[in-house]
């Protein structure tokens, strides 16, 4: 009875879902007055003069028919955003997205107790796998915590995105299949794929009802290595995946078309819970430099990753670990909980596995032989080439801040994200001597399937402590002064951003209702101060907190002569990593 009752009162994973309010649709009028106000660092006097009316005449006229349009599609759906932000977000993008859109970084296990080793890529890999896979067992048992803000509940669907999950390229719009289902739902595949040389394998991990163990995984992992190390490379299919997204719609198409049985070994590796990536690769790394393992898990041997696939565990031949991942079906923190959760797990068992080392009689791997000709060769060979010249116009550095931490900025009481993009935001100051216009990430998720709002950093107050800064005549006291008056100004905006009342995405809906209405583009959205100010995905300064674990990753910039910005801080130091195109 005790026993049922604990079952009863314990929290499930999913079980708030249907309870979170709908993702409210703000004021026209409010954002309007916060969009005025974000062009202001970007424009003259007469510029903002001629913005400020068109926003005017948008407000008067067709802005509030689209704002009853919009407010009538809210009333039909819980997230009014969702759909709309996902395909204009991802899905219709057409250029490479392994290199542009998906997410990366590398695993701080080198902190503590796996330091970069030769000889020990498949036992590390076998355990990094079964702390993964138990993972996953969380999330199918429901019983991974609900995560929340005080006693506020989040929403969890991301997670639901984690595993199983692959991007599958079509002509004009890409789709996102997701196989995953929790254990009160059904069945939910259980074969992982392993990339290792160009080739393809795949395994299943539950065994009898149980899942295997790291040295039942390890003896599959050294099975596929040892084969693909005594036998020639294979064709490395898995590089058409870092195509353009039409021209690898195209290529998939053909390579169906050659052989039905290409389908399915597709559906295979779209379906596996997870790719493990064997990478010959042996990248530098110390707790102080993360830039060269960073880079290799951004821009690697595309043969060995499946760039649509929402998780790619990259394993390099020293012992260092890194993931590359699709960001179309869930955004960052859901990688950096499975992270953090993994780190951790690695932590408390020093790096080793003390269970049984008895391996049951278990089926080899099978290998993924797809059927292919010249013209599938030369389409991974021009796949490749686009790869690596585009990979070569980007620059990531990624280095220790050790001088201190979140614990003084808090000792201050100066919010420490706010502390780093304001000290960003004078950065790009002084170095270019005009304002940034910045993309910060906030989460809404305290609101169905919630995603992402935009917080945008650069405002009228961080500019004039910026200029405070630069200039010879201002006072420490008025430098001090500007400088609350931007932290409390950017406070302000993520607590707005986060509780639906950005502007951004509501500016986005409102040019998809024009669009959908078959209406000119509504002058606001032509204006040249819409992109000057970042609108429309142009942030020179592409960032976001990580969050205050040892957890890190980044993004390429949002264009190309920009840069993105991705940092973590902890108590006592923080990283960041800054990415850059060259052009």
């Amino acid at each position: 009875m005790e026993n049922q009752l604990a079952k009863s009162t314990e929290e499930r994973t999913f079980q708030y879902q249907d309870s979170l309010p709908s993702l409210p649709v703000p004021s026209l009028e409010e954002s309007l007055k916060k969009y005025l106000e974000s062009v202001k660092p970007f424009a003259n006097e007469e510029e903002y003069k001629k913005t400020e009316a068109i926003v005017q005449k948008f407000q008067n006229g067709i802005g509030e028919k689209l704002q009853q349009k919009l407010l009538e599609r809210a009333k039909e759906k819980r997230n009014w955003l969702e759909d709309w932000w996902l395909n204009v977000a991802y899905l219709d993008v057409r250029i490479p997205s392994q290199l542009h859109v998906n997410f990366g970084g590398p695993a701080s296990h080198i902190e503590h107790y796996w330091p970069p080793k030769e000889g020990t890529q498949l036992e590390r890999g076998s355990i990094s796998l079964w702390h993964i896979l138990n993972y996953w067992q969380l999330l199918r048992k429901e019983k991974l915590p609900v995560h929340k803000v005080g006693n506020t509940p989040l929403d969890m669907n991301q997670f639901r995105m984690l595993f199983a999950t692959c991007k599958v390229p079509g002509i004009t719009r890409d789709s996102l299949i997701n196989y995953f289902r929790t254990e009160s739902e059904g069945h939910c595949p259980s074969h992982i794929a392993v990339m290792c040389r160009g080739r393809v394998f795949v395994f299943d991990v539950m065994h009898e009802g149980c899942l295997m163990t790291p040295p039942e995984i390890l003896r599959q992992l050294t099975y596929i290595q040892k084969k693909c190390r005594r036998e020639p490379d294979g064709p490395g299919v898995a590089a058409l995946t870092s195509e353009e997204r039409t021209r690898w719609a195209k290529a998939r198409e053909y390579l169906i078309s050659l052989n039905p049985e290409n389908l399915t070994m597709l559906e295979k590796i779209q379906s596996s819970l997870l790719v493990f990536c064997l990478d010959d690769g042996s990248p530098r790394v110390t707790p102080e430099d993360y830039s060269q393992v960073a880079t290799k898990v951004l821009t690697g041997d595309p043969t060995v990753r499946w760039g649509d696939k929402s998780y790619n565990l990259i394993s390099f031949s020293n012992g260092v670990f890194g993931c590359n991942c699709d960001h179309a079906p869930y955004d960052a923190m859901v990688i950096v909980s499975i992270s953090y959760y993994v780190d951790q797990k690695i932590f408390e068992s020093e790096g080793k596995w003390t269970g049984s080392d008895k391996v049951q009689d278990i089926p080899l791997p099978e290998e993924l032989v797809f059927t292919v000709d010249e013209k599938v060769l030369n389409d991974i060979n021009q796949a490749k080439a686009q790869y690596f010249k585009q990979a070569s116009d980007l620059q990531l550095l990624v280095y220790a801040f050790t001088s201190f931490g979140k614990k003084l900025t808090k000792k201050k009481k100066l919010h420490p994200d706010t502390f780093v993009q304001l000290a960003l935001q004078l950065a790009y100051y002084r170095l270019h001597g005009r304002p940034g216009c910045c993309y910060e990430t906030a989460m809404t998720r305290y609101f169905f399937h919630g995603r992402t709002e935009t917080v945008r950093s650069c405002t009228v107050e961080a500019v004039r402590w910026c200029q405070s800064m630069q200039g010879p005549s201002a006072s420490l006291f008025e430098q001090q002064h500007r400088m609350l008056e931007a932290f409390a100004k950017h406070n302000k905006m993520m607590k707005d951003c986060s509780t639906g009342k950005g502007f951004d995405r509501h500016l986005l809906g409102l040019s998809l209702i024009a669009k959908e209405e078959c209406l000119p583009v509504p002058e606001l959205f032509t204006d040249p101060l819409f992109s000057r100010s970042g609108g429309g995905g142009n942030f020179v300064l592409s960032t976001s907190l990580i969050g205050y674990l040892r957890v890190q990753g980044v993004v390429v910039p949002m264009v190309h002569n920009g840069y993105g910005f991705f940092y973590h801080i902890r108590d006592d130091r923080g990283s960041g990593y800054m990415s850059l195109h060259m052009q």
